[in-house]
């Protein structure tokens, strides 16, 4: 389609909005995209306010007269995409006393069914206790949360959001009729613990502005409204979570927030004991908790923490009858290797530990204190632990995978270090590993940080700058990026492109540190790491500049929308999943659910006049301006709690006017999902074939014709 072809993009109205903030006068004309009743429509869409609605309809009418020539593209990605997944895939089962618990997908069904069978039968008949395909069915979203059996396991605890709005009901399953009770728990986050005796659980309810602050216990037969307030954290600015810890001992009550975190502990043999407090907060340390109910003679607790100077965290042991009476160090800090999680058995420690960027496993013995590890040869790789249900075992699990290797499941034997395959991940359609070259680069950042930057391409594929590139990034909340493989990617590298994904600061490939440094005053550090990333691969003949797709998706929409005003020649397109845009305008309003949580992230501009103009300064919305910007797709949920659909339509909107070059500038907002799109994993791939189809025509691929 060209330029003379297209139909008029939408035009926003302006209305006029000002306000002064720290002396300065801030203007924002499209905030009356931001329905007043926002909490409600999250929670039901229908009640989105006409006006808004409009322009929503209209900017996915535009988008779709737009993307709609290359439909035939996007049929076709989806059936290779489809073709990569086994459909009536299942997990390896997970022993859980008498039984072994599975999740598995029948062919063709869009939603998970939960199974289990007899434990000492494993090949006998699965019982579907949960099937998310009947419970989808008639549903425009559905999405199942979180399950538990009772200990008894005669009841499954599970959840689900109908909604996309991430608040979940969580609902009681008798597993001998099939029937649920008549326990309905709304407003949930879909978490439980179960109480030793399987006569109510604990679980953390979200307040009217989704913030998850309180714990409640649920006695089983009694209504939600009867609940049972076991905890309350009074700061706005934190998250409160249940877990397990693997002995069974303890559900754990975990406060946190970006930087900071607290435990207290709940004996489940003890459901009226008061939650009781490991070690108080100190600003700026972080511990997580496993427990072991008889190390040195005593129950334990074994923490993760960085107190002390331990940047990249190392592993204590403390009394978990009086924690406050000392620790002994069990895994000392080494800097630049970060220790990132740790699983308890009866007999052995596990952690997980990165360096440089590639994960390691370590085992170590109780009994003795010998350590071996758990390593592999690829240049770039993930490495995962699931450490299993049961503590008195000497199993533990790994997945491995690799940008070009399926993922495998291997259990583990801790003692006699033997190794099982159990799975391996099946592509129906056929894949050669050999067909691919993986790379892990070193990109220089201007301050002289080396950015890891994991690529796959074809074999064979000519270096000499002529091939378009996906290049991927994130860098926020300390999440790092796995090199890990995707089935769906493929459809692009097998048509010529390069995959890139930049290992940004922000994430902590490298560390905590690495997060550190992407973070407040440092959080430019993500930006210029990306650019730098892009500009590697172009001057090594990867890509070329102008050849670049960029994808980033929630914060890494921010990244996204900091690259474009920052670099925008150096893109043919960009693609931003619910992006993170209009950060400034979020982080002044202290009633939107993500925002008093955000603060020790990126800054609190309402009371740090520092803090205020530092995001002024990169804030993706208030920073756009005359320039050549290239194609964009920004994709939007209008039932998302954590970047609210009017970020990507007030971006939408300042980008069109401010534009110079005739590149289009799309919204798409799924009017009946959330942060995560589409529930269903059939209909997901319909997204990711028109993020991909979008790329490809943004680079002129032939495929694409006649392109954007």
């Amino acid at each position: 389609m060209t330029v003379l072809d297209r139909p008029s993009a939408p035009a926003a109205p302006r209305r006029a909005f000002e306000r002064m903030v720290h002396g300065v006068r801030l203007s924002d004309p499209f905030a009356w995209l931001k329905a007043d009743n926002w909490r409600e429509t999250i929670r039901d869409p229908s009640l989105l306010p006409p006006d808004i609605r409009a322009h929503l309809d209209a900017e996915n009418a535009y988008c779709k007269a737009l993307l709609g020539p290359l439909d035939p593209l996007k049929a076709r990605l989806v059936a290779e995409m489809r073709g990569r997944i086994k459909e009536d895939d299942s997990s390896v089962p997970v022993r859980d006393g008498p039984y072994a618990y599975a999740v598995r997908h029948r062919a063709g069904g869009q939603h998970p069914l939960i199974v289990r069978r007899p434990a000492d039968a494993p090949d006998g008949e699965d019982q579907i206790l949960i099937d998310g395909d009947a419970l989808a069915s008639g549903r425009a979203f559905f999405q199942l949360g979180a399950w538990r059996a009772s200990p008894d396991h005669r009841l499954l605890c599970w959840s689900a959001d109908e909604a996309g709005s991430e608040f979940l009901t969580i609902r009681v399953r008798d597993l001998a009729t099939g029937e649920d009770l008549p326990d309905v728990v709304p407003n949930a986050t879909g978490a439980a613990v179960w109480a030793a005796d399987g006569s109510s659980f604990w679980y953390v309810r979200l307040d009217d502005e989704h913030r998850a602050l309180e714990v409640y216990r649920h006695l089983l037969g009694r209504p939600a409204a009867d609940d049972l307030l076991v905890f309350r954290e009074p700061d706005p600015g934190w998250f409160v979570g249940v877990e397990e810890t693997r002995s069974g001992a303890f559900c754990v009550v975990t406060v946190s927030d970006h930087d900071t975190s607290e435990a207290h502990l709940i004996a489940r043999a003890d459901p009226e004991a008061a939650p009781r407090l490991v070690l108080p907060r100190v600003a700026g340390v972080r511990y997580e908790i496993d427990h072991h109910p008889d190390l040195d003679g005593r129950s334990s607790l074994i923490l993760r923490t960085n107190a002390d100077g331990a940047v990249d965290f190392k592993l204590t042991v403390r009394d978990a009858d009086d924690p406050a009476a000392g620790e002994r160090e069990l895994v000392p800090h080494r800097a630049g290797t970060y220790v990132l999680d740790h699983a308890v058995t009866a007999r052995h420690l596990v952690r997980l530990e990165r360096v440089e960027a590639l994960p390691r496993i370590v085992v170590r013995s109780f009994a003795d204190g010998a350590e071996h590890e758990i390593a592999f040869a690829e240049e770039a790789y993930s490495l995962g632990v699931e450490a299993g249900a049961e503590f008195d075992a000497d199993l533990t699990r790994f997945v491995y995978s690799s940008p070009s290797t399926p993922s495998e499941v291997w259990d583990y034997d801790l003692r006699t270090r033997e190794r099982t395959l159990r799975k391996r991940q099946e592509i129906p359609s056929g894949h050669d590993p050999e067909a691919y070259v993986v790379r892990r680069l070193q990109a220089p950042a201007p301050d002289g940080a080396l950015i890891p930057v994991t690529l796959i391409h074809r074999k064979g594929l000519a270096l000499d700058g002529s091939a378009p590139c996906l290049l991927y990034g994130y860098g926020a909340y300390g999440i790092s990026m796995p090199a890990s493989f995707s089935g769906s990617r493929l459809s692009l590298v097998d048509r010529g492109f390069v995959y890139a994904i930049a290992h940004v600061r922000g994430g902590t490939e490298k560390g905590w540190g690495w997060y550190l440094d992407g973070k407040l005053e440092k959080k430019p550090n993500t930006f210029t790491d990306f650019i730098a990333a892009a500009e590697l691969l172009a001057k090594d003949g990867f890509t070329s500049a102008g050849r670049i797709v960029a994808h980033g998706g929630s914060a890494g929409g921010m990244l996204m929308g900091a690259a474009a005003n920052l670099r925008p020649e150096l893109f043919a397109g960009i693609v931003a999943d619910v992006p993170f845009v209009d950060v400034l305008t979020t982080m002044l309003d202290d009633t939107l659910p993500l925002t008093p949580p955000e603060w020790p992230e990126w800054g609190d501009p309402i009371t740090d006049e520092a803090a205020f103009h530092r995001i002024a300064g990169y804030s993706p919305v208030d920073n756009v301006a005359p320039r050549p910007y290239p194609a964009i797709l920004a994709l939007a949920g209008l039932t998302d709690p954590r970047v609210t659909y009017w970020e990507p339509a007030k971006w939408v909107a300042r980008l069109r006017e401010a534009t110079t070059s005739a590149r289009p500038i799309l919204l798409r907002t799924n009017m009946d999902a959330g942060h995560g799109g589409a529930s269903g994993r059939f209909d997901r791939l319909e997204e990711v074939a028109l993020s991909y189809a979008f790329a490809l025509a943004a680079v002129g691929h032939p495929d694409a014709a006649p392109g954007l």
